[in-house]
């Protein structure tokens, strides 16, 4: 323990189970000497153990859609009340599509459900980052982390319209984080992360084999939750100031990989 996070409050989204990199991260943030508030959808809440999380990192859990300002705008007072002052960091871990749990295909979805998805995996970061700029909710200097995929740059078949969310989702962090940055000296990035055995990920077609895949691939070998939540830290800390604005590959060294010797020979 360094300690790095000691004195600092911060909300942590979308903690499910123990699979989850949200999970992770609120594990170690509180080892760093952090506070914090966690939340998720009320029907996730149902789903997942966060009473658990709670209990092990001394955590208060407020309920939240994401997808509402009246929730969010709830969750930003309540924590700001609960933790004794303004947020030093922000965890925005929430994706989801109706079409890939459907069985939709990108060639013939349907277009509610894409409405639904992007509402969930990306417009729900503009309408937080929304709510805690105009209650000038965060101290300066803090930091805002979602979490992203190469799927937003690089085609995935299987990904489906997940890509285009994250696409979404990651300019949103660009552009908010100008503001953010100028008006009030906090930083905004997204993590591009390895394939995950999260619940939302396994939930993906070919979730296995990817898996496999990416792990051949990558000269490091795929990232783990463990090491996202480590990743992570490090932007939560004071440590990374002047980092924002980007997205961050976490993958082991996936996303500059043409081909590997180890996927070579399996044409060999």
């Amino acid at each position: 323990m360094q300690n790095l996070l000691k004195g600092k409050k911060g909300i942590i989204f979308g903690a499910l189970n123990e699979n989850s990199i949200a999970w992770k991260t609120a594990e170690k943030a509180f080892e760093q000497g952090a506070e914090f508030v966690l939340t998720n959808a009320p029907a996730a809440l149902r789903m997942g153990q966060l009473d658990v999380l709670a209990k092990q990192t001394k955590a208060t859990i407020i309920p939240a859609d994401a997808t509402s300002i009246e929730d969010l705008e709830n969750l930003i007072d309540k924590s700001m009340e609960l933790l004794g002052g303004k947020i030093d960091f922000v965890m925005h871990s929430i994706g989801m599509s109706v079409n890939v749990r459907k069985k939709r295909d990108y060639t013939d979805p349907n277009y509610d459900f894409t409405t639904k998805g992007w509402d969930v995996s990306a417009v729900s970061f503009h309408k937080l980052m929304n709510v805690l700029y105009h209650k000038k909710a965060m101290n300066n200097w803090g930091s805002i982390v979602a979490l992203s995929y190469m799927a937003a740059q690089r085609v995935f078949p299987d990904y489906n319209d997940m890509a285009d969310n994250k696409a979404f989702l990651e300019s949103i962090a660009r552009s908010f984080g100008y503001y953010f940055g100028r008006d009030f000296k906090v930083r905004v990035n997204t993590i591009s992360q390895s394939p995950t055995p999260t619940t939302a990920g396994t939930g993906v077609k070919g979730f296995d084999g990817f898996i496999a895949y990416a792990e051949k691939m990558s000269p490091l070998g795929n990232a783990s939750a463990s090491d996202c939540a480590d990743y992570t830290i490090s932007l939560f800390s004071d440590l990374t100031k002047k980092v924002t604005l980007q997205n961050l590959y976490h993958d082991g060294g996936f996303s500059n990989m043409g081909v590997s010797d180890a996927v070579m020979q399996k044409f060999e």
